[in-house]
């Protein structure tokens, strides 16, 4: 064999080796980015960015800005410190997501495969399915509105348009797992570019930014901001990114010694904590930029994508803020349905060890999604998407301590970690993370039922 084919094997063909590791399959993404044995901190850090972004997608899709709309409208920026405590919490989960990824070389899904009775296994799965449903539907919503709002397309034309999609995917699939990082940053680009230009234009007032990084007792005694406060949480915390981290961690060939399996981790949470710092951006502009032009102009009841796009540009003065506002919010839908894609076959593989290409899961995940979609659309009015948006993402922070418990529990178990079991600290924070998201679902639904 030539040298030259030899490096090319030797880059391309690194099965895993470890007892825990699945064993390789075609067109499996695992270990295809190679990670150079030496070098300099900044190189090696390099070849691990690239995942973490691909997990903040997730924390600023489509139906996020229902819910920030909703809360900064409604309650200006009393809800920022959700949003900012929100963030602090997914930095902790993901780290957890990484470590199970790249110590136990198992994503979230095969671990509840392996390690949980096969009835429990299919019930977390379907519960994961729901999520990742409640995903696909705010990018139907969110892409839909954004196609509606620059080209005046009606609401149910947009929405079957969003089929189109699967191209997308199939596209970035082809190219290999690198670009589809470089396709992620670029939009996240693009959707920080819009908010701050935004920012700027709206000049928000910095002392009730600084006020609203405070908790207020009201969030724990009204149900309405108990309600968009959820909201807000399960559009940040997310849970089908537990299982996405656990995974793209993986796609870096990182050698099997102790210390360079160490490395990989401080090297994704680095990644991932970068990452969702932008996330807490993109998320904390679009509660702020409603807070100083809703809100302030006495304009309390704003939770509709449309509705904000038609009143940001005459009450800020100016016309380019509404196009930059649709751009930014294509942007997401289309960075969604890439991670929500890639989400999906995790979770089906992982679970049921059912393996599908990704444009057929993304073909039937859409046309779940646009269903749903549709039916309000056409029965409600095009007004109703916006409690459909606001309603999935309580959706999914319902669904989301069946997948923290999980994380929190595997991470901590020598038996599946080994060596590279979570510090008991991290452990406790995050214990202390997901007994804090099951009592406020807990108070939600309590609230529900008593009305």
């Amino acid at each position: 064999m030539s040298g030259r084919r030899r490096r090319l094997v030797e880059t391309n063909v690194t099965p895993a080796t470890t007892a825990n590791a699945p064993a390789p399959q075609r067109g499996d993404m695992r270990r295809s980015v190679h990670v150079p044995e030496g070098g300099r901190f900044l190189r090696r850090l390099f070849v691990f960015l690239g995942p973490g972004y691909l997990v903040a997608t997730g924390y600023m899709d489509p139906g996020n800005w229902a819910t920030a709309l909703a809360g900064g409208s409604k309650f200006g920026t009393a809800l920022l410190f959700v949003a900012v405590l929100s963030s602090l919490m997914a930095i902790v989960l993901q780290s957890l997501a990484a470590r199970l990824g790249v110590g136990a070389e198992l994503d979230l899904a095969q671990a509840c495969r392996r390690h949980y009775p096969f009835p429990a296994a299919v019930g977390l799965w379907l519960l994961a399915e729901v999520g990742i449903f409640a995903t696909d539907l705010a990018e139907v919503i969110g892409t839909a509105i954004g196609l509606q709002l620059l080209f005046g397309l009606p609401l149910a034309v947009g929405i079957l348009i969003t089929v189109l999609d699967t191209f997308l995917v199939l596209a970035l699939e082809r190219a290999g797992f690198r670009k589809i990082e470089l396709f992620v940053v670029a939009m996240l680009a693009l959707i920080a570019f819009s908010f701050l230009a935004q920012l700027i234009m709206a000049r928000p007032d910095l002392a009730q930014i600084a006020q609203g990084l405070v908790p207020t007792r009201r969030f724990f005694t009204d149900p309405e901001m108990l309600y968009i406060g959820l909201g807000i949480l399960g559009a940040t915390v997310m849970p089908h990114n537990l299982f996405l981290h656990s995974f793209v961690v993986q796609t870096r060939a990182v050698a099997e010694p102790l210390e360079k399996k160490r490395e990989a981790i401080r090297f994704a949470v680095i990644d991932s904590t970068l990452a969702l710092f932008l996330a807490l951006f993109v998320n904390g502009a679009i509660l702020i930029l409603a807070a100083a032009v809703f809100h302030a102009t006495g304009h309390t009841e704003v939770a509709e994508l449309g509705e904000a796009y038609r009143l940001i540009a005459p009450l800020l003065g100016q016309p380019i803020a509404a196009t930059l506002f649709a751009v930014a919010l294509i942007a997401c839908g289309l960075n969604s349905t890439v991670t929500a894609t890639l989400t999906g076959q995790i979770v089906m593989e992982g679970f049921v060890r059912l393996r599908m290409k990704p444009a057929t899961r993304r073909l039937i995940t859409r046309c779940i999604a646009i269903a749903p979609a549709i039916g309000v659309t056409l029965y409600a009015g095009e007004s109703a998407t916006a409690q459909l948006l606001v309603l999935s993402q309580v959706a999914l922070s319902v669904t989301l301590p069946f997948a923290i418990v999980p994380l929190v529990a595997f991470t901590a178990q020598r038996s599946v970690m080994g060596e590279l079991v979570a510090p008991r600290r991290t452990t406790a924070l995050a214990a202390l993370i997901a007994a804090a998201i099951i009592g406020l679902n807990l108070k939600l639904l309590w609230d529900a039922v008593a009305g």
